[in-house]
């Protein structure tokens, strides 16, 4: 009762070959592979365009001058 035979799994088969019909299952197959060749493509254009991990960060430009002395660097200084 707990697992599936050999026989129910072919019955589900049938059935849903019997519903759908053999051409419109091919298409889905077809059209799932595309997209997963799609999404496996996408992920490897993706790791190639991140930079590289021994790769300094870009830095922040603000476009603004820094008129103001007292704002706080973002580097830590050390006292002296």
């Amino acid at each position: 009762m707990g697992s599936f035979s050999i026989w129910h799994w072919l019955i589900v088969l049938l059935i849903v070959v019997m519903v759908f019909g053999t051409k419109k299952l091919k298409n889905m197959g077809s059209d799932l592979g595309g997209a997963v060749k799609g999404f496996k493509d996408g992920m490897k254009d993706g790791s190639s365009d991140a930079p590289a991990a021994g790769g300094t960060p870009p830095q922040q430009v603000t476009g603004q001058p820094s008129a103001d002395k007292s704002t706080i660097d973002v580097e830590a200084r050390q006292k002296s």
